[in-house]
């Protein structure tokens, strides 16, 4: 499945920013040459971007130029370099990546794990969130973790979202499309959803602001 597509003028119109800027940030490396895909449309040739992959982004790099980062300082925290394979627990809590209290879940599923590769990281800091917000109890975080970590391969090839279903009592763990409908049982509600590519672009900023941080 191929993921959804943001037209120019409404990325534009969404994130409030200008033409210059967009093109300013590509020609900086802020924003990877193949998210720009030109597709034929009824007004003839006109420029696409993966949407939740370039929303993240475009957030990310207005809420860094908030915080008066400089363009090359942005460009340095995005940068499509390799990560690491793996992330040890330690930096992972020294670094404020995700808390010890959902690293010690993690631990539950996985025994004397102390490096975690990057899915497991993700489903970590997803289940961190549920807990923190208080949308999630315990169980309901340890299903998160189980869910994302056996969906990574799915939510590697399309956009997707993590939801949490809850029914008298009872919950389950779902990841979805991203921007899909979500058509439940009577008297379901939904607690959380969480797009997961933003989760992901938040991550990946965060562990290369942490090794830039090292390395100065």
């Amino acid at each position: 499945m191929e993921p959804e597509l943001i037209s120019k003028k409404d990325l534009l119109l969404t994130c409030g920013i200008s033409y210059g800027q967009l093109y300013r940030w590509k020609r900086k490396g802020l924003i990877p040459e193949d998210w720009f895909v030109r597709k034929s449309a009824f007004t003839g040739q006109e420029t696409f971007f993966p949407r939740e992959k370039m929303l993240a982004r475009v957030e990310r790099i207005l809420s860094m130029k908030d915080e008066d980062a400089s363009l090359d300082e942005i460009a340095e925290a995005v940068s499509s370099a390799p990560l690491p394979d793996t992330f040890s627990r330690e930096e992972l809590v020294q670094g404020q990546v995700v808390s010890s209290s959902a690293l010690d879940l993690f631990g539950e599923r996985h025994p004397g794990t102390d490096e975690l590769r990057f899915a497991e990281l993700l489903a970590v800091a997803v289940a961190d969130t549920l807990l923190g917000s208080g949308d999630a109890g315990r169980d309901e975080a340890l299903a998160a973790i189980a869910t994302i970590e056996e969906g990574w391969t799915t939510c590697e090839a399309v956009s997707c979202d993590l939801v949490l279903l809850r029914k008298m009592g009872v919950s389950i763990v779902l990841i979805v499309s991203s921007g899909s409908e979500l058509m439940a049982d009577t008297g379901a509600r939904v607690v959380a959803r969480i797009g997961l590519p933003e989760r992901i672009e938040g991550l990946k900023a965060r562990l290369r602001s942490i090794e830039r941080g090292e390395r100065q």
